[in-house]
């Protein structure tokens, strides 16, 4: 098994991280899942492209990112494209928290959606 999507471009991370302040200690900013549970030959995805198109932080430890990939933020396996921006490890919180808290909480949208260059990669 393997997990496919795309990583943040190392180039424009730092910016990000400038525009978008981490809120919880452990900063991940480090990439967007497409499949979880993709099999080992699954193919990378093929877009390039993508925008920071709202985030939420719950107040106990998670902060995400939502992005919009070829016009959805809408992953095939029913949950939400995004970046788990920030956590905080020390109050049991984890990446895969973020689906969950995109899923019940919703998200602020950006006034102005953020593009973002996304590289194809397993994750």
């Amino acid at each position: 098994m393997a997990v496919t999507g795309w990583l943040l471009d190392p180039d424009e991370r730092e910016t990000l991280l400038e525009r978008f302040p981490p809120e919880w200690p452990d900063v991940i900013a480090h990439h967007v899942t497409l499949d979880a549970h993709a099999r080992d030959a699954t193919p990378l995805p093929t877009a390039t492209q993508g925008e920071i198109v709202g985030g939420i932080n719950d107040g106990e430890g998670l902060q995400a990112l939502v992005v919009a990939i070829d016009g959805t933020t809408d992953r095939p396996d029913g949950s939400t494209y995004h970046i788990t921006w920030s956590l905080d490890r020390a109050r049991g919180r984890k990446p895969i928290d973020s689906n969950e808290v995109i899923a019940e909480r919703g998200y602020r949208p950006l006034d102005d959606p953020v593009p973002i260059r996304l590289i194809p990669a397993i994750v």
